[in-house]
């Protein structure tokens, strides 16, 4: 027994320390698992599962009653069970909560169950292992592979567990992997196998593989083999990748099953508390103090009605002891019965329904056709299921401009090389006939060092672009195992990438005027997917390479858009491998260029470099490509040294173009290069190897490195791109800043860039007092004198403000906060430029903490997860730069287009629909208030009179639909309405239609109708000889009738689904009331409801009681909601309403008529 706690202490402390010594399994094949070197480690077998068939029900009810509500309930249950104190037989009292928990069960179970079916398909999928006993890769299942294990996978085939890369098929050690099922991204990602073992053989790895234990970063791995070969994310293949263009490849495993960084990643659907939901937890509060205030009073009333009694009544039948107990404690045990008696005060089902109408909810909202988009086949996925009336009530939206507000598809404008601007479309060739003077014929060496070629070689080579041909045809993995892998019900984080066939970013030559790349697929049948072949085309099958069957794909638009221009000057990059890039010049000749190493781009240093030998000069050169900002401070000395008067002045030329670039909105980019000698080359890459093997602080020594080398660099030239702005992103931004919400940008494109994309979007406008300036204390006192101007009464400073990076660090510093905050409050639009995705997030969560407002972040790219997480309400846009935006998302569009239906009419809807539905739960749980008054008649003694079954009923079955179908159903104002009067968004905006004193109101209307309801019966009933349930049958009518006329009354649009549900209601109560009259004659002992219906139908004096008591309860309310009808009907037919609905409907649309 010692033994094995100490081998399990062991194995907890391998899993937690920060590396990890892994050792192949081959030696120790066939041994126990007690001589397993990586026995400490997790099998591949995963399960998702939450429970076991044996021990569902005990785990089932212990995560139920993690919810104070259902604890609440079961404690009155219990309550019930204890003599002294039970209001009704216990049996009754079961039936409410073992009908929600029954309910939520079978939802928990079906869900685990469908849990279950897929961790069992996933762990019984194929594999190929190596096994040193038959000396070969044997077939085994997905659940069988270990840590240590060597693992086979084929063309198309899934990548089982996360595999160090060991050895590929192809020559150059390269990996084609799809990592589609992780992040979305359909583009070619190269793997590349750790250098060491050329002619690999799995029983020849006799050495140890030192890792960092486990983690979620799916773009970062640190290790090394052997002597001290690094081994970074790289030659990491991911398990649910896609094996692609290589016919075979052999890892080593590293992680399995639920330490690899998928399931890591896989955290399944993710909850927030809407701000509607934390206002209910409070009103739930005032409920539970109202029940102990009426119990209270009962208690009271209970003991002054004893003491007040000069001798025991008869009816008082003492206990077993036969001696009455105290009236003190005779009422402490009326106040916990009383509190069993009105329990449902508290609203057991109101959760359940707020559930059932969220699901509505989003089943209309994805199922609009106005956010379905055809280009991409997609549409809206909502992902944060509670969250949806959040949408309704937005004040500030944070929004990114690239991808974002604009298309993310960019075109190629213009350049400047050395000091020299050639607009594309303008330059009549001039730029073409310098190329071709340079490059013809046969090149010396000083033409091979020309600065034109220089810059479009630069242009073909600095990237990651993978080239392939267009012709080929991506075979895909069925669509089953997409929706499947590692998801936790058929839907984790994968479901978001199953079938998408236009999302593709392979950029394909669409027009090469433009330099457009397209985001066309590559040639697939996309009406469906094609089944997974082991075996990969043949290779003698393959058209031969040219120019015109290239197919370049691209992690990001800008670098599709270089390689394309590049191309359509005659610099043809032909093809990529880990140790060389090949490009045909304009003459025809191909140069084939060894690279020496990749400076990967990162958002600290803004750029990406490339390191590679000359062919013809034998030269070690370092092309780099980065924001002008990043490579204007690394600049040496100009490149030709016998150019003299201007031209030596290239810098300075080169930024009055880029200036002028982002004045027109382009994306900029500058271009440079540097010659390395050798001695410094080599120490250079000495240092880098070490830093690549690291293990301990490899980002920031990775990143040195790469500093050390990206120094006196050589201006070349500068690009400018050109990317659209999406459609009717002016008229978008426009409404909802009539709606009320106030809308950020939030960038890294240069201030010149993002404000000519401002005035562009209708962010800004001619009119706007634009400031720039860092000056806080100046600005904001300027916008206090404006307020305080007695002539600017009820008007608004139109002042929008733009702010770098730099000035936004010190401005969100402690000292400057505040005034920070108080400057932009009074901003018609906020615009950040050079702003990192951190300070994205934190500009976020200093609006919502210290404004107290609703947010709203937006955007498309990994850069943007930071802004979008730290929102109240977070939406992806499923754009150019892969899908990790929509995974961190809580809701997931096409365009930003999409954002003002979504809001305008969607959010308004599932916030008015949701807040009403909720006040009339309060209302309509307070008919329970008939019991407390019939307290004052029967010394508070608890006593019923209505039946303890029909009480049940009432809610549970003949008054729970209706409320539903209402906060489904009801349009209080059209789309159409909504679309074209921004404005009306404005009412769900700060505490919106669920207030404090809207909750007051509606349970005081509650308190009189019941007061109403009651007293009506009982005057007409006064004097005669009734029995109990003869008083209440009417009453109980009446209150059916009142709550559902209650509610008639607040529907806005009536539709054949309201009439059915309502009329079938009161159907439904007659039906089930007169079949229990008429079968319970022993129901209730000693007063039984026998017959009463019946008899009671028969009588006028019912059918009296009803109409009156419906009649006078709800006359108020009647009067009330005509009395705004009218004041809305004034406001409809004002001429003045008809001349803003014109300005602000009309208007556009004759516009675009004419």
């Amino acid at each position: 027994m010692g033994r094995k706690n100490w081998d399990a202490l062991r194995g907890q402390r391998a899993r937690e320390n920060e590396l990890r010594s892994l050792e192949s399994n081959l030696p120790y094949e066939g041994l126990e698992k007690g001589k397993q070197p990586n026995r400490y480690f997790p099998s591949n077998a995963i399960k998702t599962t939450k429970y076991s068939l044996l021990f569902f029900i005990p785990m089932n009810l212990y995560e139920q009653f993690h919810r104070l509500a259902n604890l609440y309930f079961v404690g009155l249950v219990i309550l019930n069970f204890i003599p002294e104190v039970n209001a009704f037989q216990p049996e009754i009292a079961l039936i409410p909560i073992c009908v929600i928990l029954s309910l939520t069960a079978m939802k928990d179970a079906w869900e685990d169950f469908r849990r279950y079916q897929s961790d069992r398909k996933l762990n019984n999928m194929p594999c190929f292992i190596y096994s040193r006993k038959e000396k070969q890769f044997v077939e085994r299942h997905w659940k069988d592979v270990r840590v240590g294990d060597f693992v086979k996978v084929v063309c198309n085939e899934i990548i089982p567990a996360d595999l160090l890369l060991l050895y590929t098929s192809d020559p150059n050690g390269v990996c084609h992997i799809e990592t589609a099922n992780l992040d979305g991204e359909t583009n070619l990602k190269q793997r590349t196998a750790v250098s060491g073992h050329p002619e690999f053989e799995p029983e020849s790895f006799n050495g140890i593989l030192v890792c960092e234990k486990p983690n979620n970063n799916l773009n970062h791995f640190k290790g090394y083999v052997w002597q001290k070969v690094g081994a970074g994310i790289e030659s990491l293949l991911l398990r649910g990748c896609t094996v692609r263009n290589t016919d075979h490849a052999v890892g080593f495993v590293v992680y399995a099953g639920r330490e690899t960084k998928s399931m890591l990643n896989n955290s399944g659907p993710r909850y927030k508390r809407s701000k509607l939901e934390r206002r209910l937890n409070i009103d739930v509060l005032f409920c539970v103090i109202l029940l102990f205030t009426m119990c209270l009073i009962g208690a009271l009333g209970h003991y002054l009605w004893l003491n007040a009694m000069p001798v025991v009544p008869p009816y008082l039948v003492p206990p077993t002891s036969g001696q009455l107990d105290r009236p003190s404690l005779t009422s402490f045990y009326m106040f916990f019965t009383m509190i069993i008696l009105l329990q449902i005060l508290i609203p057991i089902s109101l959760y359940v329904s707020i559930e059932l109408v969220k699901i509505g909810q989003i089943f209309f909202i994805t199922n609009d056709i106005d956010l379905y988009d055809e280009e991409t086949d997609s549409r809206i996925q909502c992902k944060a299921l509670n969250i949806t009336e959040d949408l309704g009530q937005i004040e500030y939206i944070f929004s990114d401009k690239t991808g974002t507000l604009t298309e993310n598809k960019m075109v190629f404008r213009r350049c400047s090389i050395m000091g020299t601007e050639y607009p594309h479309k303008e330059n009549d060739g001039k730029l073409f006939q310098k190329i071709s003077r340079t490059s013809s014929g046969s090149l010396s060496h000083s033409q091979k060092t020309d600065a034109y070629l220089d810059f479009f070689l630069a242009l073909a080579i600095c990237n990651t672009v993978v080239v392939s041909m267009a012709t080929t045809k991506r075979r895909r993995v069925s669509a089953q195992f997409a929706a499947t892998v590692d998801g936790k019900n058929a839907g984790g984080i994968f479901k978001f990438c199953k079938r998408n066939p236009k999302r593709h970013r392979t950029f394909t030559e669409d027009s090469e005027e433009n330099f457009q790349p397209s985001g066309q697929t590559e040639g697939v049948d996309t009406t469906g997917l094609q089944p997974c072949s082991p075996h990969p085309p043949s290779l003698s099958d393959e058209p031969a390479l040219t120019s015109d069957n290239l197919r370049y794909e691209a992690e990001s638009p800008d670098e599709a858009a270089l390689v394309y221009a590049a191309k359509a000057y005659g610099f043809t990059l032909l093809s990529r491998t880990p140790d060389s890039v090949s490009v045909r010049l304009p003459s025809g000749e191909v140069l084939d260029f060894e690279v020496l190493d990749t400076l990967t781009f990162d958002s600290n240093r803004k750029r990406m470099s490339v390191l590679v030998r000359h062919p013809i000069t034998k030269e070690y050169v370092l092309y780099t490509k980065g924001a002008d900002f990043a490579i204007m401070e690394l600049l040496g000395t100009p490149y030709p040294e016998h150019f003299s008067g201007n031209k030596k002045n290239i810098a300075t030329v080169t930024q009055r173009h880029l200036d002028c670039y982002a004045k027109e909105g382009l994306r900029t980019l500058c271009i440079a290069k540097k010659v390395v000698s050798e001695a410094v080359y080599k120490r250079w890459s000495v240092d880098r190897k070490n830093a690549m093997a690291a293990i301990e602080n490899r980002e920031r020594l990775v990143m040195d490195t790469a500093v050390q080398l990206e120094k006196n660099l050589t201006l070349l030239g500068a690009t400018g791109i050109e990317d659209r702005l999406q459609e009717n992103v002016p008229d978008t931004i426009q409404a909802l800043r009539e709606a009320g919400i106030k809308v950020w940008v939030l960038t890294g494109d240069k201030p010149e860039t993002a404000v000519n994309i401002g005035y562009a979007c209708g962010l800004l406008e001619d009119e706007d007092l634009i400031t720039c300036t860092n000056i806080l204390d100046c600005t904001l006192e300027e916008v206090r004198r404006y307020n305080a101007d007695p002539r600017n009464v009820d008007t608004t400073q139109n002042m929008s403000l733009v702010i770098d990076g730099l000035t936004l660090d010190k401005a969100l510093s402690p000292d400057l906060l505040d005034r920070f905050v108080a400057l932009v409050k009074h901003c018609r639009a906020v615009l950040c430029c050079r702003v990192t995705p951190l300070q994205k997030s934190r500009v976020v969560k200093v609006i919502r903490e210290k404004l107290k407002v609703m947010t709203l972040a937006v955007g498309d790219g990994a850069n943007d997860v930071n802004m979008i997480q730290a929102a109240d309400i977070g939406i992806g846009i499923s754009g150019q730069e892969g899908m990790q935006a929509v995974m961190a998302s809580d809701f997931a569009i096409s365009h930003f287009k999409h954002l003002k239906k979504l809001l305008l009419v969607h959010g308004h809807w599932c916030y008015t629909r949701l807040a009403n539905m909720i006040i009339y739960f309060f209302y309509k749980n307070a008919y329970v208030n008939l019991l407390f008054w019939y307290q004052f008649f029967c010394g508070f003694s608890a006593t019923a009179m209505i039946d303890y079954w029909l009480m049940i009923f009432f809610n549970l079955f003949f008054t729970s639909v209706p409320p539903i179908m209402f906060g489904l159903m009801d349009k209080d104002i059209s789309a159409e309405m909504l679309l074209g009067v921004p404005e009306l968004y404005k009412t769900g905006q700060g505490e919106g239609d669920y207030r404090f004193t809207t909750f007051w109101v509606s349970i005081l209307d509650a308190f009189y109708q019941s007061l109403v309801c009651f007293f009506v019966p009982y005057f007409v009933y006064q004097d005669s000889d009734i029995d109990m349930f003869t008083f209440g049958t009417p009453m109980n009518t009446s209150a059916l009738f009142i709550i559902l006329m209650h509610l008639s009354i607040e529907i806005k649009s009536w539709t054949v689904v309201h009439w059915i549900i309502m009329l079938g209601s009161v159907a439904l109560y007659f039906i089930v009331t007169l079949a229990y009259s008429a079968v319970c004659v022993t129901c209730n002992p000693p007063s039984n409801p026998y017959w009463i219906l019946q008899s009671q139908m028969e009588d006028p004096m019912f059918y009296l009681i009803c109409i009156l008591s419906t009649v006078v309860a709800l006359l108020p309310r009647y009067r009330v909601c005509h009395s705004l009808s009218s004041v809305g009907l004034k406001i409809f037919n004002c001429p003045e309403f008809w001349g803003v609905f014109a300005l602000t409907v009309c208007k556009p649309y004759l516009q675009n008529c004419s």
